[in-house]
């Protein structure tokens, strides 16, 4: 990816004022299925005003460190850069490598290689971790988006190794790892010292808009983090909303539990003519569908918008329907889709 071409924003999900935009006499409200963000938030916790007042305390950015650490099991406080999302992190982190080649796993969420590009990179993608050996910088998703594909925690640590012999550094994103497979977070093996692991706190625990996200890596690297983000990088209210809820085990356990029923529910209603599953997490389900632009548009026009992909133009990505409403809606719509179609 050229330069320039990285300067120019891309386009993502849950962009609802281009979807009234492009479908004016939708039904209403919108039911926004393009973002894989959980549709049953974690309910705040009742906050003291000063958390508002106050520039954020150091003592509540170490707590919220310390539960990080505890609830993606880094090995310590000192291995958690906590950041306004892991957006901010992308191209930060990209710049702890050195300029060079840098191997995008793909298909892959968009930012990767804009990120890389920015920092100075040459970007190419490669279709699986075997051919990302020779590069200076790996990014890859795990679980991947949007397709859901895992890479083996072994395989990883692996190229990490094979990595670090030319300075190399490997950035995972487990953006989606709250609802992948017990054990194959590489949280535990940051310490390996050229890994970078990204948690998103807003996708599990529905919070997208408190913007909070973290960079887990050997506290060396995560002190460079913390030094190019600043003092106060994470707001009062998301230090305190983070380290409660990331504590709140019987409500994680729960959410998973929840999260992997709706998406088997979802799985139901998209299988069968005009769609095909191919893959997705428990917070999202991508579909092939051999008409997606026509199904693309008609769920538009029915007030419902789920993630299309130019690159991938039989590929739609849905998310969880948050109520017994949006789930009629989405029956309906698919419904009448197939009957035309």
């Amino acid at each position: 990816m050229a330069l320039d071409a990285a300067t120019e924003p891309l386009t993502h999900g849950g962009d609802l004022a281009a979807a009234r935009r492009r479908f004016p006499a939708a039904a209403k409200p919108f039911v926004d299925l393009s973002t894989g963000i959980n549709p049953h938030p974690y309910r705040l916790p009742r906050l003291p005003a000063d958390a508002f007042a106050r520039l954020p305390d150091a003592d509540a950015s170490d707590a919220l460190a310390e539960a990080a650490a505890q609830a993606y099991g880094a090995p310590s406080a000192a291995h958690i850069g906590c950041a306004p999302g892991t957006q901010i992190l992308l191209p930060i982190v990209a710049r702890l490598a050195p300029p060079g080649r840098a191997a995008v796993v793909t298909p892959s969420y968009g930012e990767f290689a804009r990120a890389a590009a920015l920092a100075g990179h040459d970007v190419v993608a490669v279709r699986d971790i075997a051919a990302a050996a020779d590069a200076r910088l790996v990014l890859v998703g795990n679980p991947n988006n949007p397709d859901g594909r895992l890479f083996a925690r072994n395989d990883l640590i692996a190229l990490a190794k094979r990595l670090r012999a030319r300075g190399g550094l490997l950035v995972v994103d487990e953006a989606f790892m709250d609802v992948g497979p017990a054990g194959e977070s590489l949280a535990p093996d940051v310490a390996i010292g050229n890994v970078v692991v990204l948690r998103s706190f807003g996708k599990f625990f529905g919070l997208a808009g408190l913007r909070l996200g973290f960079a887990l890596a050997a506290p060396q690297l995560a002190a460079r983090i913390a030094a190019v983000l600043g003092p106060w990088a994470v707001s009062g209210p998301a230090l305190a909303i983070g380290a409660a809820a990331l504590a709140d085990k019987t409500w994680i356990e729960r959410t998973r539990k929840r999260l992997a029923a709706a998406a088997k529910k979802l799985d139901a209603m998209l299988t069968g003519p005009a769609l095909d599953i191919v893959g997705g997490t428990s917070l999202f389900r991508l579909a092939r569908a051999p008409r997606a632009p026509a199904l693309f548009d008609h769920l538009g026009r029915a007030g419902i918008l789920v993630r299309r992909f130019p690159d991938q133009t039989e590929w739609l990505r849905f998310g969880l329907p948050a109520d017994a409403d949006a789930w009629r809606r989405l029956q309906r719509a698919l419904a009448a889709f197939r009957r035309i179609d």
